[in-house]
């Protein structure tokens, strides 16, 4: 019985992850149809999805972490490495939207002096951060976590999710933010749709001896 019940609670982050990661979406889609046109996304929509981001971020590392310690030895220096960069993308992106919460709609930084370093518009120093650790090292994550997965779909999946993240990071490079919704892709959509089927694939996918 122990057996059987272990792989639905080690799965229980990558449920969260995939719950929160739907959530996210939703809101997204939302804050771009009620944007006006060429303008970011206002709120309501907007802080909800830097709340739901801090709650994601943690998640995104105990998955990764739950893939390392399913790994064969052989694939168990890719594994620490996805935590390791993982890790870095959280810190990341954690410390930009707890800034942006917290601090740019208070004196002095509400001012317009600081709009090149809080605005979510580019260019601005925390959306160039933000770039860093969706596009950057999120996708290095994922593929040093892909070969640790036995999975062929979900590892397929996270391989998908990883280049279409690297490829938004051509947007700043070549001047074209749009691109970005490139990357948007990978990691809104289909990297939560690899940790739903991580957290809830059938024992048969569990590693021998797991």
């Amino acid at each position: 019985m122990t057996r059987g019940l272990r792989p639905r609670w080690k799965g229980r982050s990558s449920a969260a992850l995939a719950g929160l990661g739907a959530v996210y979406l939703i809101v997204l889609v939302l804050g771009l149809a009620t944007a006006p046109e060429g303008a970011p996304i206002t709120d309501p929509w907007f802080t909800l999805m830097e709340g739901l981001i801090l709650l994601i971020a943690p998640l995104m590392v105990a998955m990764m972490a739950d893939i390392h310690a399913r790994a064969t030895p052989e694939a168990r220096t890719g594994a620490l490495l996805a935590v390791a960069f993982m890790t870095v993308a959280a810190a990341i992106t954690s410390t930009v939207h707890f800034s942006i919460l917290a601090l740019s709609r208070t004196p002095p930084f509400s001012d317009a002096a600081w709009s090149g370093v809080f605005a979510f518009e580019w260019p601005s120093v925390v959306y160039a951060l933000d770039i860093l650790a969706w596009d950057g090292f999120f996708p290095l994550a994922l593929f040093c976590a892909a070969p640790a997965v036995r999975s062929k779909l979900i590892r397929r999946l996270l391989l998908l999710a990883a280049a279409l993240a690297l490829i938004g990071l051509l947007g700043p490079v070549l001047g074209r933010m749009d691109i970005r919704n490139i990357g948007i892709l990978g990691y809104a959509v289909v990297f939560p749709l690899a940790a739903a089927l991580y957290a809830f694939r059938p024992p048969a996918l569990e590693p021998s001896g797991a």
